[in-house]
């Protein structure tokens, strides 16, 4: 999932080598943190959050196949 993410985030944003994608294991709950460099939150997130919601429902889609959930978290 972090691979995923990561490689959606680095085509996205005008510096690349920001991204970064870290995976935080919980019991029922994979938590995904995504942080990008200030200047690309708005690529990221995009016009009413629709940027972010096609990540979200990506991850979702994904994680239904290896039969985990996984929450996508944008942190500023």
């Amino acid at each position: 999932m972090k691979q995923l993410i990561e490689m959606i985030a680095k085509a996205l944003v005008d510096k690349p080598e920001e991204v970064e994608v870290t995976e935080v294991e919980g019991e029922q709950t994979t938590v995904v943190e995504l942080k990008v460099a200030k200047d690309d939150l708005g690529k990221v997130i995009g016009k009413q959050g629709r940027t972010a919601r096609a990540m979200r429902t990506i991850l979702g889609a994904a994680s239904t196949k290896i039969r985990k959930r996984s929450v996508l978290e944008i942190i500023e």
